[in-house]
Formats: C-alpha cells, structure tokens, sequence
C-alpha cells in the first residue's frame, strides 16, 4: 500500500466521521495529507486499520484513528480530528503485550448489546487500540494482530 492509497482511505473517513448529531468535520485535507506524508515519508505501509469511533481515552483529541503498520515492522497510530494530528510511533520489538478482546458492549442509543472486537498494543503506559464493530472491519483487525504477532513473536 503506498501513501496515496492509505491517504485516499483517510479521506473517505474523515467525509464519513461525523455522526447526525453533531458538527461536521472541519479539517484541512491539504495540511493533513501533508503531515501524513511527513510522518510516514518513504516507509512501506503493509497494513492500516481506520477506527470509525475513537477508542476510550482518545475523545478530546479527534474523530478516528489510524493504526498503520509499516514493512519495517513500526506501528503508527495517528489521530484525526478538525484541527488535532498527533501520532505515536512505537517498533513492534518493543511491544510488551498484544490483547484481543472478542466481547459485548451495551449500545445505549439503540437498546442492545452489540459485538465488538479490539486489539491492543501496549508497551510501558501506553495502549494502542483498533476496534471493530462489523465484520470488515473484523478481517482487518485480525489481519493486523496476526501481522503483529507474527513480527513480534515469530516461530522458530
């Protein structure tokens, strides 16, 4: 996946980030492409996951994230929001401990329980989250926690 390919997928979410009851995304496309590209600059992407609802903890800082894992085995996890960037680099070798938690969450607005899937990366204090809530997003999830498994703990 290149820059562009992992730009045009940040793009459609940041258009789809806003839920009915709230303002649409005002963000700068142009600055925050710009940013992408400088903090990814000519790393191979092998996978991305686009959170569509930011993981507990993230609320104050943007809309969505991105988790991106690149070739050369770095995890980047970028938020987005109207006028926030931030993202977090950390080497897969660092990791202390991957999780996946295959649950149930009380949907309050809608009245049920509803499945979700999360992967988190943790080393020292910090967690990185990718969640999924449908099964496309499932697959990706799973496609990425399988990637970093395999890099961080390889069979011999």
């Amino acid at each position: 996946m290149t820059v562009e390919d992992l730009w045009k997928q940040i793009e459609n979410a940041a258009a789809s980030a806003t839920s009915p009851d709230e303002k649409a995304l005002q963000i700068d496309y142009t600055a925050l492409r710009e940013n992408i590209q400088k903090a990814l600059g000519t790393r191979k992407i092998m996978l991305a996951h686009l959170n569509r609802f930011l993981p507990e903890g993230y609320e104050d800082q943007g809309r969505f994230n991105v988790l991106v894992l690149t070739g050369g085995k770095v995890v980047y996890d970028m938020v987005i929001g109207d006028s926030y960037f931030r993202y977090d680099i950390v080497s897969v070798g660092d990791l202390d401990k991957i999780q996946i938690i295959d649950a149930v969450w009380e949907n309050r607005e809608k009245r049920r329980e509803e499945p979700f899937l999360s992967l988190r990366l943790m080393h020292a204090d910090e967690t990185h989250l990718l969640l999924a809530l449908d099964n496309d997003e499932r697959k990706s999830l799973l496609t990425f926690a399988e990637a970093v498994a395999n890099a961080r703990h390889p069979e011999k």
